[in-house]
C-alpha cells in the first residue's frame, strides 16, 4: 500500500510539489483569512484527487 502510495505521488510530481508546498505553508505560516480558505479548499479538492486516482482500497 505504501510503495502504491509512492509511486503515485512520483508519477504527478507538479501536483504533488503544489500539495507538499500548500500544506507546509498552511502548517507553517498564517496567510490572511480568505488567501488560507481558498489555499485549505485547493488542498481538499487535491486530496481528493489522490484518493481516487490511487484508489488504495479497492
Amino acid at each position: 500500500m505504501f510503495k502504491k502510495f509512492i509511486s503515485g505521488l512520483i508519477e504527478s510530481p507538479i501536483l504533488t510539489s503544489i500539495f507538499v508546498a500548500d500544506f507546509f505553508i498552511l502548517l507553517f505560516h498564517r496567510p490572511p483569512f480568505v488567501f488560507s480558505a481558498i489555499m485549505l479548499g485547493s488542498l481538499v479538492v487535491m486530496c481528493m484527487y489522490f484518493g481516487q486516482k490511487l484508489a488504495l482500497f479497492k
